[in-house]
């Protein structure tokens, strides 16, 4: 048991803990919940801007210099194109003075099909071989002409070497040979599907429609790179 006075004692005790000065009431620290206690709260300033737009820009910005990019690369190839076309079709022909024709037949198909743009150069009739495809005049002086591969030789009652011819495409070799005044050419390269435009296009002014054809080509393409190198410049400029 404990003593009465004990007790109160110790109550008063108890009551002097409990007290506080004023100085270190304001030290304490707040409990959650208490009333008067400071908390802590983080608010979005009112005039903050959406991060949206920004995002918006970024993407248009990029995309654009996506399209940059792309246009750039379709003039380099439409540039590259009409260069090869200029140089094959009009440039090689003309320098080694070569025939271009183009055919009309599956005699020599599949390699060399219907719409293929045939460049022969002319070549000394002694230095022909075996397998060498030629074009020759069906009839000597006349236009019409043929393009087969030689598949052998022969000779004239007068001594005269012959050519004997045979399209890839066919069974039999072409029954008439060939003599050194029909031939207009060995066949130095071809180009597929070209032949359908010159055959479109004729034969009188064929070469004057391929050239301007590849000028307004490599124009265009010129055109389309100098446009973006300058849309580049500006977009490095406002960066």
């Amino acid at each position: 048991m404990v003593a009465p006075s004990s007790l109160k004692d110790r109550n008063s005790l108890d009551e002097l803990l409990l007290e506080t000065t004023p100085g270190t009431a304001s030290s304490s620290t707040p409990v959650f919940g208490e009333t008067g206690a400071d908390v802590s709260v983080a608010v979005e300033p009112e005039n903050a801007e959406p991060q949206e737009p920004e995002r918006l820009s970024s993407e248009r910005t990029s995309s654009r210099r996506l399209l940059t990019r792309v246009g750039r690369g379709l003039g380099v190839v439409l540039l590259s194109l009409a260069l090869l076309a200029v140089t094959v079709l009009i440039m090689l022909p003309k320098v080694t003075g070569s025939q271009t024709y183009s055919v009309l037949t599956n005699s020599m198909a599949p390699k060399y099909a219907p719409g293929t743009f045939l460049v022969s150069q002319a070549a000394d009739f002694d230095e022909l071989k075996l397998g060498d495809v030629i074009t020759y005049q069906i009839e000597s002086g006349k236009p019409g002409v043929i393009t087969h591969r030689i598949v052998g030789f022969g000779f004239l009652q007068t001594g005269e070497k012959t050519l004997t011819t045979k399209g890839d495409n066919n069974d039999v070799a072409d029954p008439q040979p060939v003599r050194e005044i029909q031939v207009r050419g060995k066949l130095l390269y071809a180009v597929p599907f070209v032949g359908f435009v010159a055959n479109a296009l004729g034969n009188s002014d064929r070469s004057l429609w391929l050239a301007v054809g590849a000028v307004g080509l490599i124009g265009y393409g010129g055109f389309t790179m100098l446009r973006e190198v300058r849309s580049s410049r500006k977009e490095r400029q406002s960066a």
